[in-house]
C-alpha cells in the first residue's frame, strides 16, 4: 500500500499566506529531516529580509530540483506558470533579441512561492526595476581552476582586488560563492549600459592578472587557463548571473553563498562555514555585512583603464556561446581546434 502525503501546509510568510505542499520532501537528501522542503522553506523565512535585500526589484532566475539537489535540474528564467497574485514581474530582453518576463521578488511570501516551486538558488540580474538596462553592480568571479581553490581565490581577492579597488575608488562587497570561489560585488551608479561594463569588468580583469604574478588568468578557454584563478569577466554580460547573497547552493552540504567581512576572509572564514544549518544563527547573532555598506560609484576609472588597454592594442575578449557575434570580438573557437592559414 502506497503512503500517504503529509497534507498541504500554509506558510505564513510576512503575513501572506503560502501554499506548501509535500512539506517533507527532501530537497537536500544528505541531510535527512533538516535538509526538506519544509528545512528550506525556514531557511528563507529566517534569511528573508537580508536576502531580499540583494533581490528586491531585480530579474531572477530560478536553480530548481524537482527532485532535490540530486536529482536533474531546471534553470528557469521565465517566471513559472501559475505565479499567485502577489508575485510580480518584470520584462527582459535576451541577448537574442527575445524578451521574457522574469520574476521580480519583493516580498518574503515570493521567496517561499519559489521554494515551493523546488528552487534552491536565486539568480539576480545585476540592475533593477524598472531600469533593466543599466547595471547597478560590477561582479568579479574569482573562480579557482583545477590545481587551485579557494585559498587561492582569498589570496587573490585579499592581496590583489581590494587593493586595486580601494585605488580606483571603487568599494568591494565580498562572499562565498557556496563552493571553491569567491564573488566580490562593486555597487555602480546606474548610468552604463552592458557593453560599457562588461568592458570594465574585463579591464579590471586584466590589471588584476597583470599584478598577480600568474595568479589569475582571465584566459576564456579552460586549456589556457592553467593552475590559476580565473576571473570570469563575462558574468557582466546581459543574461549572466552569480547566486545572490544568502542563497543556498545545490550541495551535499546545503553550502551557502554568505556575505562576510574582508577582515573574516583574512582571518580563514571557509565555503563549508556557511549552510543551511548555520546561516540563521549567524545572521540573526552578527547580522548582514553588507547592510549599509553599498557606495555606488561611477565607472570612469575603469574605463579609462579599458582605453589604455585599447590602445596598447587590447581589444575584446570571447563572449559566451550563446551570444551573437560582437564586431571586434575575437574569433570564438577554441584554440586547439582553430584552423590555421599556412600563408598568415
Amino acid at each position: 500500500m502506497a503512503t500517504a502525503r503529509p497534507p498541504a501546509q500554509e506558510v505564513d510568510a510576512d503575513g501572506v499566506p503560502v501554499r506548501l505542499t509535500s512539506p517533507d520532501k527532501p530537497y537536500y537528501p544528505a541531510l535527512g529531516e533538516r535538509g526538506t522542503k519544509r528545512a528550506v522553506v525556514d531557511y528563507h523565512l529566517a534569511v528573508a529580509p537580508a536576502l531580499l535585500d540583494a533581490v528586491r526589484d531585480r530579474p531572477v532566475h530560478l536553480q530548481r530540483f524537482p527532485d532535490g539537489v540530486s536529482g536533474e535540474e531546471v534553470y528557469s528564467k521565465r517566471l513559472p506558470r501559475g505565479a499567485p497574485a502577489h508575485v510580480a514581474a518584470v520584462r527582459v530582453e535576451f541577448p537574442s533579441g527575445r524578451t521574457a518576463d522574469v520574476l521580480r521578488p519583493r516580498h518574503a511570501a515570493d521567496l517561499v512561492w519559489a521554494v515551493q516551486q523546488s528552487t534552491t538558488t536565486f539568480h539576480p540580474w545585476p540592475c533593477t526595476a524598472p531600469d533593466v538596462e543599466h547595471p547597478d553592480e560590477l561582479r568579479v568571479d574569482l573562480d579557482p581552476q583545477p590545481g587551485t581553490g579557494f585559498e587561492q581565490a582569498r589570496e587573490v581577492a585579499l592581496e590583489h582586488l581590494r587593493p586595486l579597488l580601494a585605488e580606483l575608488g571603487l568599494t568591494g562587497l565580498v562572499k562565498t560563492s557556496g563552493g571553491r570561489g569567491l564573488h566580490v560585488v562593486v555597487p555602480l551608479e546606474p548610468r552604463w549600459d552592458f557593453t560599457a561594463v562588461r568592458r570594465a569588468g574585463i579591464a579590471l580583469a586584466r590589471e588584476l592578472e597583470r599584478r598577480a604574478g600568474g595568479l589569475v588568468t582571465t584566459a576564456w578557454w579552460k586549456e589556457e587557463r592553467g593552475r590559476a584563478v580565473f576571473v570570469d569577466y563575462n558574468q557582466n554580460a546581459r543574461d549572466r548571473t552569480i547566486a545572490a547573497a544568502w542563497s543556498l547552493r545545490p550541495t551535499a552540504r546545503a553550502t551557502v553563498s554568505t556575505p562576510v567581512t574582508w577582515r573574516e576572509l583574512a582571518d580563514g572564514c571557509a565555503p563549508d562555514d556557511f549552510t543551511l544549518l548555520t546561516v540563521p544563527a549567524r545572521l540573526a547573532a552578527v547580522g548582514d555585512p553588507w547592510a549599509g555598506a553599498r557606495s555606488p560609484a561611477p565607472l570612469d576609472a575603469l574605463l579609462e583603464l579599458a582605453d589604455r588597454d585599447e590602445a596598447a592594442g587590447l581589444g575584446d575578449l570571447p563572449y559566451p556561446p550563446n551570444f551573437p557575434k560582437v564586431a571586434g570580438e575575437p574569433p570564438r573557437v577554441q584554440p586547439s581546434r582553430a584552423r590555421h592559414d599556412p600563408a598568415g
